[in-house]
């Protein structure tokens, strides 16, 4: 045998092979934490658009989304939520949650022009979301109330940009 092979046969492949795989695995559940504690504990989401103005920046927020509230109801009038968009599934969105099941909502048809009010009571199962902004916002005033199960998260925090660090306001409508 020539020396190559001798040294060759010398390597302890099976250990070599076996610190492999169990860092492969390592890798492989720290992925799964990550994507558990991603989806339905806490997230960053970025949030632009004028629809939210004054509350969150027309440029964009990172914002952080606690995902454990919405799945356990614990949502309610005066919350920043992130939805689906009934409108297009493909798209997240940042709206104020106004009024839960079985609430009456009065709302400014077009306000801006005209001061024309519509009362809507809330159905079972649903919320009536609207953005702080109503003459740049696309919400509940359009497409009606929004199935609860479209609510991912409650928005909690703003992380970005630095100067805006901090709790949402709850009380702003």
């Amino acid at each position: 045998m020539s020396g190559f092979v001798r040294r060759l046969a010398g390597i302890p492949w099976r250990s070599i092979a076996g610190d492999a795989l169990s860092r492969v695995f390592l890798v492989a559940q720290a992925y799964c934490a990550v994507h558990v504690v991603d989806q339905h504990l806490c997230s960053l989401a970025f949030v632009r658009g004028p629809s939210m103005l004054p509350a969150m920046n027309l440029a964009g927020d990172v914002v952080a989304v606690d995902r454990v509230s919405a799945t356990l109801g614990r949502v309610a009038p005066g919350d920043v939520v992130l939805m689906i968009s009934p409108e297009d599934p493909r798209k997240s969105v940042a709206k104020r949650v106004v009024g839960m099941e079985g609430d009456s909502v009065t709302y400014l048809v077009d306000p801006g022009s005209s001061d024309a009010s519509k009362t809507v009571v809330v159905p079972q199962g649903h919320v009536w979301v609207q953005g702080d902004n109503p003459y740049a916002s696309r919400d509940s005033r359009q497409f009606g109330a929004v199935p609860y199960g479209l609510i991912t998260g409650k928005i909690f925090c703003r992380v970005w940009p630095l100067e805006g660090f901090g709790p949402i306001d709850s009380n702003q409508s």
